[in-house]
């Protein structure tokens, strides 16, 4: 925890004080903190953040309309908080490129707790080495390098945030397995009792966009009708 870096968007002074210091008290002493869009952009393009929490209402841009933004220049954990707690909302900020999603009033201890959640997941690849041989997954198409953190499409890389990228390795490791909502939830996100029920399909949908070459016709990541999504080697024919 102690080389995390983490930054704090939000406009409201009181809110980002006491996230500061509830996260400095968890042990997270890296934290950056911004009250518009255009300072957080100039904070990512200076410094390698690890963790974003940001705020849908800005001052200078709505947080929808930043995470894309922000996804050029970083793949970091992004984690929304705001007061708009409908379905679309809640898709809107998956669909851009965010992470995770906190609704207001929020107990600060549980944004503590999915970010520990989201570094257990990650085993924070940047101080720890690999002590195992190379694990590299190859499902003809597309290719992931596990110790390189790497998503290969027909030999080029290809971006991939992290929690989607952490769910794409999940499903590596057990190819030809139907895994249910719950279990993704629980394996991948840590804990399944805050998170939105379309955190998944969300999720899935955009590594399909980024591994099938029809994502609306998916021949790798399929759905498993009732039951929940499997990996296979797709159709090769």
């Amino acid at each position: 925890m102690g080389n995390t870096n983490i930054l704090i968007v939000d406009d409201e002074i009181a809110i980002v004080k006491m996230l500061e210091m509830m996260l400095k008290k968890e042990g997270f002493q890296h934290i950056y903190t911004a009250h518009t869009g255009r300072d957080a952009i100039e904070i990512l393009e200076r410094n390698e953040i690890d963790i974003i929490i940001l705020d849908v209402m800005l001052p200078d841009a709505n947080g929808f309309d930043l995470c894309p933004k922000i996804r050029q220049i970083s793949n970091a954990y992004i984690l929304f908080l705001t007061a708009r707690v409908s379905d679309l909302d809640v898709l809107t900020g998956f669909a851009t490129g965010g992470d995770d999603y906190v609704t207001k009033p929020f107990n600060p201890l549980e944004i503590a707790a999915r970010i520990k959640a989201h570094l257990r997941r990650t085993a924070n690849p940047k101080s720890i080495e690999s002590q195992h041989s190379v694990k590299k997954y190859d499902f003809g198409r597309f290719m992931v390098d596990e110790n390189a953190g790497e998503l290969l499409v027909q030999g080029d890389p290809v971006p991939c945030p992290t929690q989607v990228y952490l769910l794409l390795l999940y499903f590596c490791k057990h190819p030809n397995q139907v895994l249910s909502k719950t279990t993704i939830l629980e394996a991948v996100w840590g804990f399944d009792n805050y998170v939105d029920e379309n955190t998944v399909p969300v999720h899935i949908r955009r590594i399909r966009e980024r591994i099938e070459e029809d994502p609306s016709q998916p021949k790798y990541l399929v759905t498993v009708r009732g039951l929940g999504y499997k990996l296979s080697k797709g159709n090769q024919s």
